[in-house]
């Protein structure tokens, strides 16, 4: 396998040349990750630590372990199989200690309950393709196709332009959902071969890009521009989280900016939702925005019409 110029990253390789990577997700009849009916690719790994994200599953590039005790029938199998004594009987209860934990799957295969979920597997480029070609006759009816996001799929860049170029040669329509951060050589390889990008906004200002995501805005909007200036199809997506971005001047200088590049044919608004909550409390994360609800209906009417004031096709969710 060859890393493409431009940053390096974890490569993933298994055998002679076989290209792979670490994915948690396939979602087959998606309608919210670009046209038509899809099949959507979720990659594990994203350098961005954005606190409302609803997939924390995708942030790191390791496997994760995810519990529902809720479902334990406490049947022990756990507890004799773990081979790092991670698991502990206490009265009749088991816990897992995680900092122990080799996530090995062993406890997975033999919990009858499904109390117990690992995320992330290392597949390879042919055994996705086996997925995405089950409903290539949906993807001609609709007009949908192929999806990649995450996390940042860019972060696996040889495994993800080894899936582009496999679906362009197969005729099947790409997308890819990307927060944009990643050297614009990566970028210009995976553009060959993307159809169309969901290219995600969180804000303009920097300082609050920095501490909401923990990396600055700059390389982001940059790229942005290139991808416009490649003539790339383009649909923005704007997370609107109350306390953050979801005022008049936020949305107003996102709106400004897009139109000034050119090129992008619409811009989404999401709203914040709860969702991925119970996500973190599975996985052992703490969610740190407990106390942020999701906009109301006529704010979110409001600031649509403020971002239509520059961007000629706006809607809500994706």
């Amino acid at each position: 396998c060859l890393l493409l110029s431009g940053e390096s990253d974890k490569l993933y390789c298994r055998g002679d040349y076989t290209i792979t990577g670490v994915i948690f997700n396939i979602q087959r009849y998606s309608v919210n990750d670009g046209p038509g009916i899809r099949t959507t690719v979720f990659l594990k790994g994203c350098p961005l630590h954005c606190p409302w994200c609803h997939n924390p599953e995708s942030i790191s590039t390791e496997k994760d372990l995810a519990l529902r005790p809720e479902r334990c029938i406490r049947c022990g199998v756990c507890y004799a199989t773990c081979r790092n004594h991670a698991v502990l009987k206490d009265d009749g209860t088991y816990t897992t200690v995680r900092e122990k934990c080799l996530k090995c799957g062993d406890c997975i295969d033999l919990c009858v309950a499904d109390g117990r979920v690992i995320f992330g597997r290392e597949v390879t480029t042919e055994e996705v393709m086996e997925e995405i070609k089950k409903d290539v006759v949906f993807y001609r009816q609709s007009g949908g196709g192929a999806s990649f996001s995450g996390g940042e799929p860019l972060l696996q860049h040889v495994f993800l332009c080894s899936l582009l170029e496999t679906c362009k040669r197969e005729g099947i329509h790409t997308t890819v959902d990307t927060t944009g951060y990643t050297s614009p050589a990566i970028l210009e390889r995976v553009a060959e071969n993307t159809d169309l990008f969901l290219y995600d906004i969180k804000t303009l200002d920097d300082d609050l890009h920095r501490q909401y995501t923990g990396v600055s805005n700059q390389r982001i909007l940059a790229n942005l521009r290139l991808l416009a200036k490649w003539k790339k199809d383009i649909i923005i997506r704007v997370p609107v989280i109350p306390g953050i971005n979801d005022n008049e001047i936020s949305i107003r200088a996102i709106g400004v900016f897009v139109a000034r590049i050119g090129g992008v044919r619409e811009l989404h608004l999401l709203p914040y939702h709860e969702s991925g909550v119970e996500k973190y409390h599975r996985l052992g994360m703490e969610y740190t925005m407990k106390a942020v609800s999701p906009p109301r209906p006529e704010k979110l009417e409001l600031l649509m019409s403020i971002a239509r004031d520059h961007v000629a096709t706006v809607s809500s969710g994706g």
